[in-house]
């Protein structure tokens, strides 16, 4: 049922913020589109009869109006009467319900297909669809603002920072200590024992794949299927429903979650997605965005038609003043009231992309994030790159910005499977990268270093396969990556071979402890420290079953490698000389060394001719710790030890002598890959120029004592 509104009295109101806020004893509702003729807002009830108010004044492009007597808890949406001209881009569409971008809760979502197309039966034709969407479609819900107390933010230095990356519902959906209707949700994540697992693991912050709201792509709709990473946008305010114990409830049980890892010390970093949305290409459904002025969001050339480099239908047009304003206005939502430390932008190369064209790391968009007051305190992560060859711009991103650093991922893994043709490129990685960001006023801790991320195989997988096996997701095995970096070490997935499997495992101690041992900030995936398996998925983004949730079962490889995982992380914690936050310059120190010397497995300083011989596997890095760079929260520097790091990726065990005693008079086995747990098979120092085996595939890491 229909009615309109005109007995109700509506006030004016006020063009901003946008969105829907309670005051004045009603709501104020305020939606922007320049191009609209007219704007009806429409009230949705329980029984799904409609009210229809007309939105009567405009100011700035914004259509707004308070409406007496509307209480929190109401569903709502606009209709959007003006041009349907899609040669022109232009999309609206009054039979279809909009969600309003700017809504902090959303109920529902799209269970007709169909009935949200805006097009009769050819989305680029003129004829638009009269078939009514509501019903059909999600809505949004006005919300009265505060709630639970996030608490205070830690504010881990960037420096001190190791990021796990999870999956809210996959981390906590088979853990057996949490409650069976909290698991897979916000509160299952605030659970006492995940926080503890957490604590002791010692990461400082976890990186939540996408918990904005999100939507199935019309691809995955028409296939039955359902996208289980979220990489699917479809509003940037709410978080997402799906992840609520308690229907409705999402916003206070998020804000619960927050608070539960800041009282541990722990950051939230969220994974946000303003690249693209769930709308997709021209023959996508009409939800919200395209239906209020489609090139005021959405990329398009000069002839109308949507722009695509993102490879998932529509690109947010990063020059639009609307989408500047929808995305730094969602991200101080985010940070301010939902009470988020910072964010990890997906497919950012776009966002510096204006009109499609170029990379400019000072594009408007970039530029109004990184220079907005509360955002520039957040944690800015890129991962810089899109779906075009132009896109890929590790190292090219602006001062403040840290970034995801695939050239890291990439040269790690080519020389712990044998394939890196010398240890030039590792040494860069090890120390920060300053080849990457030492020129653009930044920091070795913006390198996100990742040897894998949820996009690829896991930490166990790389090393159980050479091909993707992504059959499950019902693409024939023809989506995700065959650039995977990966070695079966002799077996294509499981095996009972006992030495297959325990070099398996050394090769991912190997993997693991270069990422934490590196100068930068480790990141790596949840579940990799439990030795989890995808079967071979590289893609598994639409399996929302056992092949993507984290298996807490206790065996005796998870129970070791989680053993292995905690002590690595703790030691570089305890480490300052470890995770500096200046880049290594060749600095003399005040023992009269320089801060940083590459050995040979001869005992000496690295010389040209050793950079170029693309047949080392073995290679020195030591660090003298006296002058760390590091400091404590105070801004006061810390000594620390000297650290001499081992890497030997050869087949074959290799004869390695310690330096002489200029670099330190002993020196005292601390980390080895080659035991399970890591603990080195003796403790007593050796003496400088000692001989030592180290054994195939396998790192080590000494430590030279202070003299004082």
């Amino acid at each position: 049922m229909v009615t309109q509104g005109h007995e109700t009295q509506v006030l004016a109101g006020r063009p901003f913020p946008l969105g829907a806020h309670p005051e004045a004893g009603g709501v104020r509702f305020a939606v922007a589109s320049r191009v609209a003729d007219r704007v009806e807002l429409c009230l949705v009830d329980d029984d799904g009869s409609e009210r229809r108010i007309e939105l009567t004044e405009r100011t700035f492009g914004v259509w707004h109006g308070l409406v007496p007597g509307v209480l929190p808890g109401q569903r709502y949406g606009y209709r959007v009467h003006g041009p349907y001209e899609p040669r022109t881009g232009l999309r609206c569409n009054p039979h279809k319900l909009l969600l309003d971008p700017y809504a902090r809760r959303i109920s529902g979502s799209l269970t007709d297909l169909d009935a949200a197309l805006g097009y009769a039966d050819d989305p680029e034709g003129e004829e638009m669809s009269t078939v009514d969407s509501l019903g059909s479609v999600p809505l949004g819900v006005v919300t009265s603002p505060g709630g639970p107390d996030t608490g205070v933010k830690p504010e881990v230095p960037f420096e001190e920072t190791v990021v796990h990356e999870l999956h809210v519902k996959g981390f906590t959906q088979q853990h057996p200590d949490v409650p069976e209707h909290l698991r897979g949700t916000y509160l299952g994540l605030a659970h006492p024992a995940v926080v503890e697992h957490l604590l002791r693991l010692g990461v400082t912050a976890v990186e939540l794949l996408p918990v904005q709201a999100f939507s199935d792509e019309p691809s995955l709709v028409r296939a039955g299927r359902h996208n289980y990473w979220g990489y699917s946008p479809l509003g940037y305010f709410a978080p997402h429903a799906g992840y609520a114990s308690e229907p409705g409830r999402e916003v206070e049980e998020f804000r619960t979650m927050v608070a539960a890892m800041h009282a541990a010390g722990i950051e939230v970093i969220v994974d946000v997605v303003y690249n693209h949305t769930c709308e997709g290409g021209p023959d996508g459904p009409t939800l919200s965005f395209r239906g209020y002025e489609a090139p005021a969001y959405y990329l398009h050339d000069e002839d109308g038609h949507m722009a695509d480099i993102t490879g998932c239908g529509n690109t947010l047009e990063a020059s639009s003043p609307t989408v500047i304003r929808l995305v730094t206005d969602s991200l101080r939502y985010w940070a301010t009231e939902l009470g988020v430390d910072g964010f990890r932008f997906d497919l950012a190369s776009t966002m510096g992309r204006p009109n499609g064209g170029p990379f400019d790391r000072d594009s408007a968009l970039l530029t109004a994030i990184a220079t907005d007051p509360v955002l520039s305190r957040c944690k800015l992560i890129a991962e810089p790159w899109d779906a075009t060859g132009e896109g890929y711009k590790v190292g090219d991103f602006g001062a403040q910005w840290a970034e995801w650093n695939g050239i890291y991922r990439d040269t790690v893994r080519d020389f712990w499977r044998g394939r890196s043709g010398g240890v030039d490129d590792l040494a860069y990685r090890l120390s920060g990268s300053s080849d990457l960001y030492d020129h653009t006023l930044r920091r070795p801790w913006q390198s996100i270093n990742f040897v894998n991320a949820h996009d690829g195989f896991t930490l166990r997988d790389l090393v159980s396969y050479d091909h993707k096996h992504n059959e499950a997701n019902g693409e024939e095995n023809r989506d995700g990556t065959d650039d995977n970096r990966s070695w079966n070490h002799g077996v294509e997935g499981e095996t009972d071979d006992p030495a297959i499997r325990e070099l398996r495992a050394r090769q991912a101690r190997n993997l693991l402890a270069t990422l934490l041992l590196s100068t930068g900030t480790p990141m790596f995936v949840a579940g990799d420290e439990r030795w989890r398996t995808q079967g071979g998925n590289n893609n598994a983004y639409c399996l929302d079953d056992p092949t993507s949730w984290v298996d807490w079962t206790a065996t005796d490889e998870s129970e070791a490698f989680l053993a292995f995982a905690r002590r690595v992380i703790h030691l570089r914690a305890k480490s300052p000389a470890l995770r500096q936050a200046q880049f290594f310059d060749g600095r003399t120190t005040p023992t009269g060394r320089p801060d940083l010397i590459w050995i040979r497995p001869d005992g000496q300083e690295m010389t040209e001719p050793d950079w170029l011989d693309e047949g080392r596997q073995t290679l020195g890095m030591w660090i003298d710790g006296s002058h760390s760079q590091s400091r404590t929260r105070e801004g006061v520097l810390i000594s620390d030890h000297s650290w001499l790091l081992l890497l030997h990726a050869g087949a074959d065990p290799v004869e390695v002598a310690l330096p002489g005693p200029e670099l330190g008079e002993s020196f005292r086995p601390t980390l080895d890959t080659a035991a399970p747990d890591g603990e080195p098979a003796w403790e007593a120092p050796l003496p400088a120029g000692s001989l030592l085996t180290l054994g195939p595939r396998s790192l080590l890491l000494l430590k030279a004592p202070r003299s004082d």
